[in-house]
Order: structure tokens, then C-alpha cells, then sequence
């Protein structure tokens, strides 16, 4: 989106994201990765960085960053080495990081980005492993903290690293791009892509420069956007700050900002580093590492299909808009528990219908909660076929789902024990209709008066009287034959 601050520039952004890998131990040592353990509970000499003590790689962690590799069409370096990354923080043990610099483990990759109609091809520049660092714990915002503690527990936890092009031009692209990018992701099932939690984070590179230049402007970096949400804001700042400073005839510097969410802006926080300040050199303690050509192929070929290809099949198999095979693929797990719906009970849009409405509303909008639902997809399919089978109404449906959603029970047992069948017997109902026709004489007028929205209220009369088991499509059709002018 070109606004009136940035309109004379073009703005340039790249990305780096770092996806926490879904491994049950670190990257060099065998403490457990997991989240939410108690400050400083998974630790040891490796990743705190005790002199003398020897990493060792985690394959597991080699599997997934090429599984991600593949499905981001990135050539896999036949080797590859790590390397020290020098910089010293109070969160970093060793004072260097063990990261991937000259030699990666993949490199030239790209992914397809949907934005506003259109789709643009991003370049992926290189893929490569490190391990994370320690966090900071502060008891107010960074930028107000006198002082800090330190959680080693992330230290040495498996990061894969992404980083784009600097291909994305506008904010809201950059945010679609972590969007799709955390979908490829969790259908790999190689991160959880939490980004409050911190297991996928982005740091993004912005720089504006005169439309139709061709060499890139001063870039600035912006870190601490841990939502899609955060990722726009920050960036619509940072363009709209550099393109107010350079219309002033001031030089961008080249530094590293935070951004603040409460404010809604950036804030400086040191001067970038180049390449050459952080000294890599080849780590001593790891030997380079040959990726087995036979290994990638094995690990290609079990590549799951991907949200793009899934969407794609959705709309063409199921007959679903674009908007529905959207939000049904955005999670794996949302997808799989839709096909397992509809290979129940195939009513592809009455199934999708009922999931983007009732079922994400239980889980608050977020499609990852379903595998903790109590709803399972043979209930769902079972609620639906009683719903098409006039053996429910509509009303009592929903009735049943919150009970479902509640209890977990069985749709079907319900409706047994309470006694909840649809009423379509046409003499019974046919009673029904003549005793709410002689209560509301008020009503009759006004229809035959043409105000037809009478009709509804004269059917809603009727659920009532039969505490919503009538079947409404009969009730509406018995109210239209005795209101009828030959009646």
C-alpha cells in the first residue's frame, strides 16, 4: 500500500524468520526443547558454555531444515558447515552463536505469495541451522527496564533460519508471506509457529529508494514482532519514518530497531552490525557435514501436500469458494479433520459451513485448537446426516453442537435419550398451525395485508409451540395452504 508519506519512494523489505524446530532435544547437546519449563531447568555444560565441552549435531534438526528446504524448492548444498557467530549479549553464554554463514545447508528457494488478487513469486536467499539463544526476562518494556534476568532454557534450542529477498514491497505482503510461510510449516509439522511463544519470530529489513532506482537504500532492521498483526504495523511505521526523514534531507542510519506494540512505533535500539563485526569462523569443534543425495530424496518423497496444492484441490474436489478452501487450509490439522467430516458424511459445504461458523467460534479462531476439541469429526458428520435427514431441525442442531462441544457426546445418543427428533408428522403440525393462527389474528391480517414478513413470525410461533422440533420447511408450507385466499 503506497501512502502519502511514501509515495515519492519504493519501499524494500526482506525477511528473516526463525522457526524453532519441533525436536525433543537441543541442537548440540541432549537437554529437552521443550516450552514452559521453569527458568533454568534445561541446562547443561553444552549449552551453557562451560569450557571444554563438545557439541554434537542433532539429526533430527538436519531431517526437518531439509524437509523445509524441499517444500521452499531450495537446492540442497551437497555439504555444509557451522560457524561462530561472535557477539556478545547477557542471553549468550559463549559470546559467539553457532550458526551456518558461507556455507549453507540450502540456498535458492522461493515461495508463491497471494496477496490482494495477485500472486507474487519471493525468492528465498538461503536456508540454514544455529542454535538459539538464551531470553530476557524484563520486569517492565526494554526500553524502561533497569534490569533484567537471564532464562538459559532456550539456549541452544534448534532454529532454522529463512531468509527472503528483498522481493516484498509492501507491509501487508510481508505480513502474508509469515502468514503462508508458518502454514508450509506446521503442514511440514516441523514448527508449532507460536509466535507468542516465541517459536517463530521475524526480524525484517526495510530500506526505501526513489521509484525506478535500482540500488537499494540505507536498510534499517526491525526486531520484536511476534504476530502477523505486529509484523504490518511495524513496518507501515518504520516506511512512513524513513520517508519522512529522507523528505527532510536527513540520512537513514543503518541500525537495529525494536518495535513497540503498545506504541505502535519503532525504536532505536543499537547500530547494525555488518557481516564482517560478528568474525565468523568455521567452528573447530564440528566437522563439515555431507548431505547424503539418497537421504533427500527419501525425505522429498514423504513431503505431505503443501496448503497451497491443498487449497487448490479443495475448491476443484469439493466445489468450495476460494474463501472456504482458505480457511480450512490454513491449518493442517483444521484440513485433515474437514476431510475426515466429509468422507463420513459427503456434504463438502454443509461441512465447511458448519466449521468456519460453529466450530472455529468454539475455538476462539484458531484452527490449530482442533485436534484439542471435543467435537471429533465422526460427531460432526453424524450431527450433519441427522440435520439432512430431516431427523433434526436446524435450531436443535445448534442446541446439539454447544452440548457436543461441552460434553463431547455423541450427537446421536442424544438426541435418543432427550427425545429431540424433528417433528414432521403433517396432522400433527397441521393442529399446531390452526392454534397459532387463532392466537394471532393480528398477524393473519397483516399477511393478507402483504406485509409478508408476518409469515415469519407466524412460523416462529409455530418452533416455539413445538420447542423447535417442527420441521420449518413443512411449517411453512402447511401456514401458506391455510392462509391462502381460497382457505
Amino acid at each position: 500500500m503506497i501512502t502519502t508519506m511514501t509515495k515519492d519512494y519504493e519501499v524494500v523489505i526482506g525477511l528473516e524468520v526463525h522457526a524453532q524446530l519441533l525436536t525433543h532435544s537441543k541442537m548440540f547437546c541432549g537437554c529437552s526443547a521443550a516450552f514452559g519449563a521453569a527458568p533454568n531447568g534445561q541446562t547443561c555444560p553444552i549449552c551453557q558454555g562451560m569450557p571444554g565441552v563438545l557439541p554434537v549435531i542433532n539429526r533430527r534438526a538436519i531431517e526437518f531444515a531439509i524437509r523445509t528446504a524441499r517444500a521452499l524448492h531450495c537446492r540442497i548444498n551437497p555439504g555444509c558447515r557451522f560457524a561462530r557467530k561472535h557477539y556478545f549479549y547477557p542471553d549468550m553464554p559463549k559470546n559467539f552463536q553457532i550458526s551456518q554463514y558461507g556455507e549453507p545447508l540450502a540456498e535458492e528457494g522461493w515461495l508463491e505469495v497471494e496477496h490482494d488478487g495477485g500472486r507474487r513469486r519471493i525468492g528465498i536467499e538461503r536456508l540454514h541451522l544455529e542454535e538459539d539463544v538464551g531470553k530476557l526476562v524484563h520486569p517492565t518494556s526494554f526500553a524502561e527496564a533497569a534490569w533484567s534476568w537471564v532464562d538459559f532454557n532456550r539456549s541452544g534450542v534448534p532454529l532454522m533460519e529463512i531468509v527472503s529477498k528483498p522481493e516484498l514491497r509492501e507491509p501487508a505482503q510481508a505480513a502474508e508471506y509469515v502468514r503462508q510461510l508458518r502454514s508450509i510449516l506446521r503442514a511440514l509439522r516441523v514448527c508449532d509457529g507460536n509466535m507468542e511463544e516465541g517459536s517463530l519470530r521475524c526480524d525484517a529489513n526495510i530500506s526505501l529508494r526513489p521509484w525506478g532506482g535500482d540500488e537499494l537504500g540505507v536498510k534499517v532492521e526491525i526486531k520484536n514482532m511476534n504476530s502477523f498483526k505486529h509484523v504490518q504495523r511495524a513496518l507501515e511505521y518504520e516506511a512512513a519514518r524513513q520517508a519522512r526523514a529522507l523528505g527532510r534531507g536527513e540520512r537513514i542510519v543503518q541500525e537495529t530497531r525494536l518495535f513497540d506494540p503498545d506504541k505502535g512505533e519503532t525504536l532505536s535500539m543499537r547500530s547494525k552490525e555488518y557481516a564482517h563485526d560478528y568474525r565468523y569462523f568455521p567452528e573447530p569443534d564440528l566437522v563439515p557435514l555431507r548431505v547424503d543425495p539418497t537421504w533427500v530424496r527419501e525425505i522429498e518423497a514423504n513431503l505431505p501436500e503443501l496448503p497451497q496444492a491443498r487449497r487448490q484441490r479443495f475448491q476443484a474436489e469439493y466445489d468450495l469458494p476460494l474463501y472456504d478452501a482458505e480457511i480450512l487450509t490454513s491449518d493442517r490439522a483444521l484440513a485433515d479433520y474437514y476431510e475426515e467430516v466429509v468422507r463420513l458424511h459427503p456434504n463438502a459445504k454443509a461441512a465447511s459451513n458448519w466449521i468456519m461458523s460453529e466450530l472455529l467460534r468454539e475455538l476462539r479462531g484458531d484452527p490449530a485448537a482442533v485436534a484439542a476439541s471435543l467435537i471429533r469429526p465422526h460427531h460432526l458428520a453424524t450431527l450433519l446426516r441427522l440435520q439432512d435427514e430431516g431427523t433434526i431441525s436446524g435450531k436443535i442442531a445448534k442446541e446439539l453442537f454447544e452440548r457436543m462441544a461441552r460434553t463431547g457426546e455423541d450427537p446421536e445418543v442424544i438426541v435418543r435419550q432427550e427425545g429431540l427428533v424433528q417433528v414432521a408428522d403433517r396432522e400433527a403440525l397441521a393442529k399446531v398451525v390452526e392454534e397459532v393462527i387463532v392466537k394471532h389474528p393480528q398477524a393473519v391480517l397483516d399477511f393478507h395485508e402483504g406485509k409478508k414478513q408476518s409469515l415469519g413470525f407466524l412460523v416462529g410461533q409455530v418452533m416455539k409451540a413445538t420447542q423447535g422440533k417442527a420441521n420449518p420447511q413443512l411449517v411453512n408450507q402447511l401456514l401458506l395452504e391455510r392462509l391462502a385466499p381460497s382457505a
